[in-house]
């Protein structure tokens, strides 16, 4: 985000600060993510009690043709409303005088951008969960959208915060590997964008941004991509098609970093990350890293098309 950008956001956002409590809106009841946020935020004192924000409203959304939407969706509603009195809404637009900001949580990447394009109009800062989007050109949109209404927004996955990362980071990596779980999911065109982003924010995580190319093998049971960064290193992410493990190994220039077997995942740093970007409209991720993570998928997808062949980031 440019500084002027920054600026203007931190402006905006200044009365926030000050906020005993911020009035949370959730664009999507369709994902587990949904109860889990809430339970966090809304519940009472405990280890994963994320002070400073509170859920107060909740727009259903919903997609007819993604099982695990259409399945959720109404179930999620009414436990959000029956157990944290979450008042459920019939569009985005109301959502806009009722909360100080908002989770775009829908579980379908394709609907982000259009649901964006409302939220927007709240002029209110927004998490977009994962995936940011179904595919680089909507990414690339919302990024647009966001700069052309002085949105503050963000984008990412709770893995970025994980032990397997923690652990693992070091400043003079010179290469990483990832692995994680990578179902595909048969509307998005964008398969990694799917499950496979886990990992793949975690490789980013730990080397940063500056993949120029990719390439991708593909088989019955797992994707393996590689990517080249301009200084030379090599990141590499394994997600597998079945099994839900994560891990990582960063190769220093005299040792080895390995996640421990009983590194431990939680939302609960993210949602203080994200209560933070809140009151600060700063961002934890940059926009251009999360821009080229989608930009790296992108090039995945197309090298799995070629059969393989290497392909340089767009």
């Amino acid at each position: 985000m440019p500084v002027m950008s920054r600026l203007f956001s931190a402006l905006l956002l200044a009365p926030l600060l000050f906020s005993a409590e911020l009035r949370l809106g959730l664009i999507g009841t369709d994902t587990s993510h949904v109860i889990a946020f809430t339970k966090s935020f809304n519940g009472p004192p405990g280890p994963d009690k994320v002070e400073g924000a509170r859920v107060v409203a909740a727009f259903k959304g919903g997609s007819p043709d993604v099982e695990a939407s259409y399945t959720r969706v109404d179930k999620y509603a009414e436990q959000l409303a029956r157990e944290w009195g979450v008042e459920i809404v019939p569009d985005i637009a109301s959502l806009c005088g009722k909360v100080d900001a908002l989770l775009l949580e829908s579980v379908d990447g394709r609907t982000h951008l259009p649901q964006f394009r409302e939220a927007v109009k709240c002029g209110k800062p927004v998490f977009i969960d994962k995936p940011l989007a179904a595919t680089l050109e909507d990414a690339r949109e919302i990024a647009r959208l966001a700069r052309q209404h002085n949105i503050a927004w963000f984008s990412s996955s709770s893995l970025r915060w994980s032990e397997h990362v923690l652990a693992t980071k070091a400043d003079d990596a010179v290469g990483v590997i990832t692995w994680g779980p990578g179902p595909y999911e048969p509307h998005h065109s964008l398969e990694l964008s799917w499950y496979a982003i886990h990992p793949i924010e975690m490789l980013y995580a730990l080397m940063g941004p500056g993949c120029e190319e990719v390439t991708r093998v593909s088989t019955d049971t797992a994707d393996v991509v590689t990517g080249r960064w301009r200084d030379g290193r090599i990141g590499t992410v394994r997600s597998q098609k079945a099994g839900y493990n994560y891990g990582a190994v960063v190769f220093r220039p005299k040792g080895v970093n390995v996640s421990p077997p009983e590194a431990k995942s939680s939302y609960t740093p993210m949602l203080r990350e994200i209560v933070k970007f809140f009151q600060t409209g700063v961002p934890p991720v940059p926009v251009e890293e999360t821009l080229e993570l989608f930009a790296f998928m992108d090039a995945a997808q197309k090298s799995k098309e070629q059969g393989g062949r290497p392909v340089r980031l767009r």
